[in-house]
């Protein structure tokens, strides 16, 4: 690789990079545990209430170290990516 070209380095790209791989992490916990991952995903994103989230595998520590908005800004971001 040349050393010549400045590389860009986005810090919104590696946050909503990081929402989504907490999220899909959550998700399969939820899931594995026999609950319905939107229905409960909604609800703590509705109530902020974390009882929503399964402590198994780390889920509900995880998805509180993000903001309830951030997580929201970037489900909205890829439905409108998938939208077009």
């Amino acid at each position: 690789m040349s050393q010549d070209k400045t590389s860009l380095f986005s810090i919104k790209d590696i946050d909503n990079e990081l929402v989504r791989t907490i999220l899909s992490e959550v998700w399969d916990a939820l899931e594995e545990r026999g609950y319905n991952p939107s229905n409960q995903i909604v609800g703590y994103l509705i109530s902020g209430d974390p009882g929503y989230i399964s402590s198994y595998k780390d889920a509900r520590s995880n998805i509180q170290q993000i903001d309830r908005a951030k997580i929201i800004e970037v489900l909205l971001q890829e439905f409108y990516k998938h939208k077009k």
